[in-house]
């Protein structure tokens, strides 16, 4: 009897183990999940889960499949695709998650927390689809950290159907565009947020008329006042006017590839080549929507002469974290252009590397070089498919111009 009851321990002791290392599955469908940045301060996002472990964060338009459940411990942990960061949870049953999200690029201690429920509803849930809603439709003059040394031009873009309180949108900045905005609209407020790994935004506004006054919260580690004013002439600085060129000597530059072998530019591989030099970084999600344009461009124009060299200045300890967050980009998007590692991310420290510039003011900063070697055009920022008509007019004008560099 002895041996009878090892022997039926030895049977379920494995399957007791392995029940335990599962995760429980989800329930299917759309999620309504939140990130507290203070106390009083919920930044609300769409997920929706598939098969009950397949988890896909929503911001209007973009949907960041995040990669597979792991099991740590007690605890479930969900990385980003792109980013160094992940939710990380516990499952108190298939419609209620709590946990946090942790931004490995700040630091392991940077944790915001997180709680999701299984439920459909707006964005912002307070506002119900009765609620009514002025209209804030169309491009707005915005400033951030208004009356101070510090402020910043930039314009809203959002989108409102009419009898509608959703809402969805950007702002673009002079070095950029804060992506995939999306929120709603009462009689007297807008509410507009966005989640992707990298990016915690938070923008509250009260309206009167054709005026907006809020703040702005960037993760739980900043934020600033903002207002916006009406205006559908209102435009920014040129992107390609803010960087340029201020040493007429040959571009060059000395920097080590994702091997640590040194790479010198210009060099006999780029002789005659039209050349984009991107200075960017793999934690910074206005890089990564430039480098999913970049790799469209060079497998259409790679064949017929154009090279491109990806310089990463980046978050971690020293060479081989970098290296190592620049490697996990290039294999996630299946990048064929160089890559190199320019060191820490600081606009500073880029600065010094490209002296024949004003300075780096912004990443991404792209240089655009002829096959004669010179200079065709600095581009600062970038804005992506989120800003709609600005993207697709970039992306025309740019592509024209790499023809015309081509057949030069």
């Amino acid at each position: 009897m002895k041996f009878f009851f090892v022997f039926i321990l030895l049977i379920i002791a494995p399957l007791c183990f392995s029940q335990k290392e599962k995760p429980t599955k989800l329930k299917n469908g759309a999620w309504i999940s939140e990130l507290k940045l203070t106390d009083s301060d919920i930044l609300p996002f769409h997920m929706k889960v598939k098969k009950g472990r397949t988890i896909t964060v929503i911001n209007a338009e973009e949907e960041i499949v995040l990669n597979p459940m792991r099991i740590v411990g007690d605890s479930v942990h969900v990385s980003f695709p792109y980013f160094n960061s992940e939710l990380v949870f516990s499952i108190k049953n298939k419609k209620q998650l709590e946990g946090y999200w942790v931004n490995f690029n700040k630091s392991a201690d940077y944790k915001i927390p997180f709680s999701s429920k299984r439920e459909k509803s707006h964005r912002f849930s307070s506002v119900s689809k009765k609620t009514m809603a002025s209209n804030v439709n169309g491009k707005w003059k915005v400033t951030f950290e208004p009356n101070t040394p510090s402020a910043y031009p930039a314009v809203g873009i959002f989108k409102q159907k009419e009898d509608e309180n959703k809402v969805s949108g950007t702002f673009l900045t002079e070095t950029g565009d804060y992506r995939f905005l999306e929120g709603n609209c009462t009689e007297d407020s807008l509410f507009l947020s966005c989640f992707d790994g990298s990016h915690a935004f938070l923008f509250k506004a009260h309206k009167s008329k054709d005026s907006l006054h809020g703040k702005f919260f960037s993760g739980s580690h900043w934020q600033s006042d903002w207002n916006g004013e009406k205006n559908e002439s209102y435009q920014l600085t040129s992107p390609d006017k803010l960087t340029y060129i201020v040493d007429t000597n040959a571009l060059n530059f000395q920097l080590k590839n994702l091997k640590g072998e040194t790479f010198s530019y210009p060099n006999q591989a780029y002789t005659n080549k039209v050349v984009i030099i991107q200075i960017m970084g793999s934690w910074c999600p206005n890089c990564l929507d430039e480098t999913h344009y970049y790799k469209e461009l060079y497998d259409k124009y790679h064949s017929q002469g154009l090279e491109i060299i990806s310089i990463g200045y980046e978050t971690g300890k020293g060479f081989e974290d970098y290296a190592a967050n620049i490697s996990r980009l290039k294999e996630k998007l299946g990048l064929e252009f160089n890559f190199l590692v320019g060191g820490a991310a600081n606009k500073g420290l880029a600065s010094e590397h490209f002296k024949m510039l004003n300075e780096v003011i912004s990443f991404p900063t792209s240089i655009f070089i002829g096959k004669d070697g010179d200079v065709k055009r600095v581009h600062t920022g970038f804005n992506g498919p989120g800003t709609g008509a600005y993207y697709t007019e970039y992306v025309e004008k740019t592509n024209a111009l790499v023809e015309s560099l081509l057949n030069q």
